[in-house]
Order: C-alpha cells, then sequence, then structure tokens
C-alpha cells in the first residue's frame, strides 16, 4: 500500500502552507498525503480538508486524529495517535473499507497493532523528532528492523528523519518515510521531497 516518502502537512513550519505543500507532494510523486492540523478551528479543518481531498483525488487521503473531519471531507481513512480514540471505535464509525494507521512505540504496541487489523504504523520518533517534541526519546531503526522481521504490518518511518540519516531508516526496512521539517520548512519543496524518493528507487514522477 505505502511506499516511498509519506507527506503530512504542517501549518506551523511550512513556508508556503499546506494547499501549496500538497500540490508540490503530489507533483514529486508522493502516493500518500496525511493532513495534520493542529492550531485551526473544526470548521476551518474541515473547509481545508475539503479542499486537500480534491486535489488527492488518485492518492491516498488521511487526517490526522479527527475521525470526523476524515468523514465529513471523504476522506480514505485516519492516522490515529496512543491518546486518541480507540481503533475499535474509529473502525465501527469509519467502516472496514476505510485506512486506519496507528502510532507504535514499541515492540509490544507494534503487536498490538498489527492484532487489532491497523492496515500500517507509524513508528518513531526514530533519530527524536523536532516537529513532535512531545513524542519521546528516539526508538532507532532497530525498532524497524525488529517488527519487519517479526511482523506483516507496514511501517512508515516518523521523527527527526532527514536526507543525512533517512537511508538509515530504509536499509533498517521501513516501508516508506515521513521528514515533514526537512522538507515543508524548505523554499522547493517538490525537490526535497524528490530527494527521499531516490531513496526508495522512486523517479518522484508525479501519476
Amino acid at each position: 500500500m505505502i511506499k516511498g516518502y509519506y507527506f503530512v502537512t504542517d501549518s506551523a513550519l511550512s513556508r508556503a502552507g499546506n494547499i501549496s505543500d500538497v500540490k508540490s507532494a503530489l507533483a514529486s510523486g508522493v502516493k500518500v498525503v496525511q493532513y495534520r492540523e493542529k492550531s485551526k478551528p473544526g470548521n476551518a479543518m474541515y473547509n481545508e480538508a475539503l479542499l486537500l481531498r480534491k486535489l488527492c483525488e488518485r492518492v491516498i487521503f488521511l487526517v490526522n486524529d479527527r475521525v470526523d473531519i476524515a468523514i465529513g471531507s471523504g476522506a480514505d481513512g485516519v492516522h490515529l495517535g496512543r491518546e486518541d480514540i480507540p481503533y475499535e471505535a474509529a473502525r465501527r464509525m469509519l467502516g472496514e473499507d476505510k485506512i486506519i494507521g496507528l502510532t507504535a512505540r514499541t515492540f509490544k504496541e507494534a503487536v498490538e497493532a498489527q492484532g487489532l487489523g491497523a492496515d500500517y504504523i507509524g513508528v518513531g520518533p526514530v533519530f527524536g523528532s523536532r516537529t513532535k517534541p512531545e513524542a519521546g526519546e528516539p526508538v532507532g531503526t532497530g525498532l524497524i528492523k525488529k517488527i519487519k522481521e517479526n511482523l506483516s504490518i507496514p511501517v512508515i518511518a516518523i521523527g527527526g528523519i532527514g536526507l543525512l540519516n533517512a537511508k538509515e531508516a530504509v536499509m533498517a526496512g521501513a516501508d516508506g518515510i515521513c521528514a515533514v521539517s526537512a522538507v515543508v520548512t524548505k523554499p522547493d519543496v517538490r525537490s526535497e521531497i524528490r530527494k527521499f524518493q531516490e531513496l526508495f528507487g522512486l523517479k518522484g514522477q508525479a501519476l
């Protein structure tokens, strides 16, 4: 389902704004876009999610945390953290056909996520995150390797990832990588994403 750069919006860090960033991500060949917004009220989130959904008609569009926004915007699913609504409740609300990704910081949490039926897990912070300092101590690439050797669930590496260490996560077996600040803070988002895509042997071309 997922291979390559996994794009997550961040309006607080972005130089050009979420809409522009997503357009650049799509132009770089990204196959998954997650709308993550922590500062806007619900109505503003809903309206922006609708716009992004239209842009992402040919790729997977997910909403972070907010199951209601995902349902209202017609998103393909959600990504849920450990403090968000439980997986079982989200699945009942979304139905069996929608994608639900879960966050895992330990091997035990990864096992639990696969057992629940999660479609993928976001593992991290791999190297420590400036974007989410509350995420805790780095889990390292060893956790990615252990999960890939013992479980079948797809893994997205996230947290503290930049071009200098991204290859380490890929070599550990990550199916995808997310590097928010390494991309949206730069003048050319499209070009930066393509550099990450190349680590997976992808040419970074739009659909």
